[in-house]
């Protein structure tokens, strides 16, 4: 699989398909460490080189799954995130997430990180979903990232977030190298193609799109009434809309998921994408999804399903 190097920090790179380690982590329902284990052996034996997870995703069961995955592997790029401690919870040992944008909760984070991955070193490290606290991320969180960066302590700098202007914000305000942009640039909908996504190729910072299922609702051929949106049930008119993008596709001889998938990469900011994949099955499916054909982007375009300046694949 092709490999993409981070524009300000070539020697750090990215497979055009990035694991997300969310839902091994328990995002959708518990999973078995065996089965988490399959979706990561199966994703590295698909070519994928890069490993998305979050002390977020599971209280640290994504860490400690992806990192003894990966253990023995060299030649992996690994993510994770810092924004949300975890502390102690009661006397059972359970664990809760604290939100913590500054200086020292991004160290503490990351020195947990480190101990739950089996890591010494950390390729990209994220500020995660800043949203109510961009005013200190931006003062700390970021600034105490880019220390450990030029300390050689991780190797690149980003912010992710469920949302494109404050990732715009933040390349014209920081110094980050990469930055991921959760379903704000997916087949379904593209207002980062307005903000982010200009203001990326103007710093040459990369940018990583996630969600392009946009949380389960583009990720299978006809869409269901209990489909999911940004995390929750989709609401109807966002339902009706993927179904007509879903009817189009199979007028085009393809799917609603091989164009989610495909789509966002064709645009040059974009590196690549994250998908969360959390069974050896759904890694197989998603990767044997083949590019659509190119009348599909002109039909969507001249239906007013796709923004007439997205830049489409080939």
């Amino acid at each position: 699989m092709k490999s993409v190097a981070l524009p300000r920090r070539p020697e750090v790179t990215v497979t055009a398909i990035g694991f997300g380690g969310a839902p091994i982590g328990g995002l959708y329902e518990p999973i078995s460490d065996e089965r988490a284990r399959d979706a990561v052996d199966a994703a590295w034996d698909h070519g994928v080189r890069y490993f998305d997870t979050a002390p977020h995703y599971g209280l640290g069961l994504s860490e400690r799954r992806v990192g003894a995955a990966l253990s023995a592997r060299p030649g992996r790029t690994l993510s994770t995130k810092v924004g949300r401690l975890l502390e102690p919870d009661g006397a059972d040992g359970s664990l809760r997430r604290v939100r913590d944008y500054s200086r020292d909760g991004v160290r503490r984070s990351l020195e947990s990180s480190l101990e739950r991955l089996g890591a010494d070193r950390i390729d990209i490290v994220f500020v995660h979903d800043p949203d109510e606290h961009g005013e200190q991320a931006r003062a700390e969180a970021v600034p105490a990232l880019c220390e450990l960066r030029d300390q050689g302590v991780i190797g690149a700098v980003g912010v992710g977030m469920n949302q494109s202007a404050m990732l715009a914000e933040f390349i014209a305000e920081t110094d980050v190298d990469l930055v991921m942009c959760a379903g704000r640039y997916s087949l379904l909908e593209q207002p980062a193609l307005a903000d982010l996504l200009p203001l990326a190729q103007q710093h040459q910072v990369g940018v990583l799109a996630a969600g392009v299922f946009n949380s389960g609702l583009l990720a299978r051929p006809d869409p269901g009434e209990d489909a999911t949106y940004d995390y929750r049930q989709a609401p109807p008119e966002v339902l009706s809309r993927a179904r007509a993008l879903a009817a189009v596709c199979r007028e085009h001889g393809t799917s609603l998921p091989a164009a989610a998938m495909w789509f966002p990469s064709a645009h040059p900011a974009v590196l690549g994408v994250v998908l969360g994949m959390g069974s050896a099955d759904e890694v197989r499916q998603n990767l044997a999804l083949v590019p659509p054909p190119a009348d599909l982007w002109r039909d969507l375009v001249a239906r007013g399903l796709l923004a007439p300046d997205a830049i489409v694949p080939e």
